[in-house]
This record gives C-alpha cells, sequence and structure tokens, in this order.
C-alpha cells in the first residue's frame, strides 16, 4: 500500500502525514524490501576506456537504451546506460589533468550529463541548461583541480532527473592525486577496491516501474540491487577491502553495516578524512558517498546491511523506509588472504589551499525547504536565486521545515559541515561534502569557497537530491561572477519555468 498525495502539496502533505500516523498506529507498514537469494557474482563497471592527445584525456560517453536480464523477471528488462546496456563505466582521471567528455544522445529525447561533485566551470556542470538533442553530442572540457575523491555522474534534465536516473544513466567517477597514490590503502580496482552504486527498484510484468503516487519522499522500490546486480556476491582475497559507497537510489536512504563488525570510513562525498574513523553503522541518503575499509576473516562468510535508518523527525519513518532493514551485498573470503596494512595516508600537498577557513566567510546565506520550494520559491530557469563572487567564502545555513526526508546538494563546491543546530557533526558528516542528509527542523551550517570559475549568465544548481523533490521545484540556481559583472546576471533565455508538473 502506498501514500497518496493531492494536487497542492501543502495540503497533500498534511493529509498524507494524518493518514500515515493512522497507518502506523494499526502496525501497517507501507515499504517493504524482498530479501534477495544471493548467488550472482557482483558486476563490476568497467573503467572507461579514455585516449590523450595534446595534454588532454578523452572520455567517450553514450547514452542508449538497452535490455538487461533480472533474476525472477520474465524476459528482458528496458534499461537506459552509458556504453552499454544499464548503468555506465567507470571515469578515471588525476588531479592536474585536462579532461574532456564527448557525451553523445542515442536517446529519443533530450537529455544531459551532470558531473556530481566536480569543480568545474557552470557551462560545462551538466545540469539543466547543457541539454543534449537526441543524436548530437556535447563535448565538455575541464582541468581537474580537486582533492581525490569518489564521485559520479547522471543525467539532469529538469523535471526529468527521476525518470533518466532510475532507467540506469548513471555512473561513478574516480579521482586520484599524490595523497591517495602514497596512501597504504587497497587500491586494486574490482579486487580489493570496489565501486559499490547501490539502488532500489520495483517492477512490474517484467519491467522497471517509477510510480508517481504521492509517496514520500518518492517511490522507494521492494528490491535492492549493486551495480546492477540482484543477490550480488563478491569473492574476497585481501584481509582488507576498500569499498567505495554510491547511494544512486532516487528517494531511498540506506543505514550501511556489518552486523559483526566495524568499519573504518576513509572518506566522504569529496575525499579523504585527516585519518580514519571507526564508524559501525553508515547513513547515506540519495548522492553520497563514502569510502569505508573492512576486515575479513579467511574463510568467512558476510553480508553488508542495510539497518532501519534514523531519518530524524520524520513523521512515521515507517512509512518513508525508516523500518527497512535488509542484505545488501554477500561476501566470501577465501581460505587464503593477502595481508593488508592499517589504512593510512599523509596529507596532500594542496592541503593549504584547499583549507575553508570559517573567519574568512564574506557573506551567510539562509535555505529553507519546505513543499517542493526553496525560500519559498519554486525552480525557474529563467531566474537567478544568488549570486556569489569569484574567491569569497560564504557559509549557507539550510533547515528542513516539514518532516520528510529531504538531502541537500550543492553544484560546483565542496562544503565543510560547521555545524548540526549549534553542535559539532556526527562523523559521517566529517571531511568535504557535496550532499548531505536534512533532519526536519534542525539547522545545518555549511562552509565552503566558490573558486576559479565566473560566468554571470550560467548558472549552477543547488536542490534537494530526492529526485522526485527536485522534479517538481525543488531547486534553485546560483552564478558566480567577478566583482564588476553585476549589470550582467541573467539565466540564459528560451527555458520554461517550473518543474515537472504534479
Amino acid at each position: 500500500m502506498r501514500l497518496r498525495k493531492p494536487a497542492a502539496i501543502a495540503a497533500g502533505t498534511a493529509v498524507t502525514l494524518v493518514v500515515a500516523f493512522g497507518l502506523a498506529a494499526c502496525g501497517v507498514w507501507t515499504t517493504s524490501v524482498t530479501e534477495a537469494e544471493f548467488t550472482k557474482e557482483l558486476a563490476i563497471p568497467p573503467l572507461a576506456e579514455s585516449t590523450v592527445e595534446d595534454g588532454v584525456r578523452t572520455f567517450d560517453l553514450t547514452a542508449q537504451k538497452g535490455s538487461t536480464e533480472f533474476p525472477s523477471q520474465d524476459g528482458p528488462t528496458e534499461t537506459w546506460g552509458f556504453n552499454g546496456e544499464f548503468l555506465g563505466p567507470t571515469l578515471r582521471a588525476e588531479r592536474g589533468e585536462k579532461v574532456a567528455v564527448d557525451v553523445t544522445n542515442d536517446l529519443d529525447e533530450p537529455t544531459s550529463v551532470h558531473w556530481h561533485g566536480m569543480h568545474l566551470p557552470a557551462t560545462m556542470d551538466g545540469g539543466p541548461h547543457q541539454m543534449i538533442e537526441p543524436g548530437q553530442t556535447w563535448k565538455p572540457h575541464w582541468t581537474i583541480d580537486q582533492a581525490a575523491a569518489t564521485l559520479w555522474y547522471h543525467r539532469h534534465p529538469h523535471g526529468k532527473t527521476e525518470d533518466h536516473v532510475y532507467k540506469g544513466l548513471a555512473g561513478m567517477v574516480i579521482l586520484d592525486d599524490d595523497a591517495t597514490r602514497s596512501a597504504e590503502l587497497p587500491h586494486e580496482y574490482g579486487v580489493d577496491d570496489l565501486p559499490l552504486i547501490v539502488q532500489d527498484k520495483s517492477f512490474d510484468d517484467g519491467q522497471l516501474e517509477l510510480s508517481h503516487d504521492g509517496a514520500e519522499p518518492g517511490m522507494l522500490g521492494d528490491t535492492v540491487m549493486v551495480n546492477g546486480t540482484i543477490g550480488g556476491v563478491q569473492e574476497v582475497t585481501s584481509e582488507k577491502v576498500r569499498m567505495r559507497l554510491l547511494n544512486g537510489s532516487t528517494a531511498r536512504t540506506y543505514a550501511f553495516e556489518f552486523p559483526d563488525r566495524s568499519m573504518d570510513l576513509i572518506a566522504g562525498d569529496g575525499g579523504l578524512l585527516e585519518e580514519p574513523a571507526e564508524v559501525d553503522r553508515l547513513r547515506l541518503a540519495p548522492g553520497e558517498r563514502a569510502e569505508v575499509v573492512v576486515d575479513f576473516t579467511a574463510g568467512e562468510t558476510v553480508r553488508l546491511r542495510s539497518a532501519e535508518v534514523d531519518l530524524g523527525g520524520v513523521a512515521v519513518p515507517a512509512t518513508m523506509g525508516g523500518h527497512d532493514s535488509f542484505d545488501v551485498l554477500e561476501f566470501r573470503a577465501a581460505e587464503i588472504l593477502t595481508p593488508a596494512p592499517e589504512p593510512t595516508w599523509s596529507p596532500s600537498s594542496h592541503v593549504e589551499e584547499d583549507a575553508l577557513v570559517e573567519a574568512e566567510a564574506a557573506k551567510t546565506r539562509k535555505f529553507e525547504l519546505e513543499d517542493r520550494e526553496i525560500n519559498g520559491e519554486r525552480m525557474d530557469m529563467n531566474r537567478i536565486d544568488e549570486v556569489a563572487y569569484v574567491g569569497d567564502t560564504e557559509v549557507w545555513e539550510v533547515r528542513s521545515k516539514q518532516p520528510i526526508p529531504h538531502s541537500f546538494h550543492i553544484h560546483d563546491v565542496q562544503f565543510d559541515v560547521l555545524s548540526v543546530d549549534g553542535e559539532a557533526p556526527p562523523v559521517e558528516m566529517s571531511g568535504r561534502k557535496d550532499t548531505i542528509y536534512l533532519e526536519p527542523n534542525r539547522d545545518y551550517r555549511l562552509l565552503m569557497r566558490f573558486e576559479d570559475f565566473t560566468d554571470p549568465t550560467m548558472p549552477y544548481m543547488y536542490h534537494c537530491h530526492m529526485l522526485l523533490h527536485e522534479d517538481e521545484g525543488m531547486m534553485g540556481q546560483f552564478v558566480v561572477i567577478g566583482r564588476g559583472q553585476e549589470a550582467e546576471v541573467g539565466a540564459p533565455a528560451g527555458h520554461e519555468g517550473g518543474g515537472r508538473e504534479h
């Protein structure tokens, strides 16, 4: 059973919550996940091929339709992918490299590709202003100038991001730098350094079903997959395994854990922490990433789980996935494991230039999320909501004012979480971030700096990464300019305002 929402969002939210309270009082949960049989070898996305010419590393991505065989489905399922049937290859590059991506759209509708977590010019960002028409190729290019990190790329067409990502248009990006190259960390891709794209789906007559029935915070699928594999099994050959966890779901928040052991958290969205942090459980909202190192013992079989997740002060967590718990991935350790050192690393040579200093903040901005609006406005492609100056450090204070899950993502920058309700942030929010889960009615202070790129007419986005919310208008636009460019500020013309009709 799913909850439904009338056309008027504010009124619908109130009705939904009242009904949800009644269902919960009767012991009725409205989400569930089917436990998989763990029998299939985990698919590892291939590393994307590239060519280097005149000092530029160029990748090729083609968005295309495909079909995928999933267990328990009768016949092939229609999917979308990059350079394949479902999902896409992993792009890998180093800090200081010049990169380019030739992105071809072989679909029969326009789309775009956003480099989530990447610092790059607004014209290369791949937001809703950089649409690629069917049969056309887009050629963004930039220089990698940020810390080593696990990022990702996904479709970002205005009003249709949820649909395009759900069908499979997403992939991982790995950035390396001097710190990771010299670190004592598992590093053999696909062996002891694993990309893990976790998503939930639902099927109807063998096809992917994306229901727009009014459930909050969007549709929660009853089937969980990793890298497109349902019931995946990964063979372990080393005492330690590095897991690059990406929540690639459109609405579900996970609480990852191994029930019988802790994990060493080594990196968040934007790169390595100062040192490993031991955690028992790790909450990741849609769009968030984290890297952990896990110890294994020869001959054992263990599973990565998603436990019941603390969603904060949401109204009736049972209707929003908070009470769901399920196995995600099985690990089978060999009888003899390769020894591995404890995770350690030295700071990057860029650590001082990358540092953010709160005392240098030139401005504080406030953002309130409520009823598919940010600061009382729904997304309008022709409106610039905020103007920042290049070189400035700012504090953004962000708050969700309604008791449903939201996650907040800012394009172009990586930020530090200064505090949550005036207190030090929890360990999973340490390190650089670009996406953060917002517990309702709590204040999050985020510190960031706008560097390198100015463009008074091409905006970056900030938005809720619950993709239904984004598509229905919970998104705004900001430009970064130099002083003296104020009169030039204005969004590109020719776009319709608002989000997906609802």
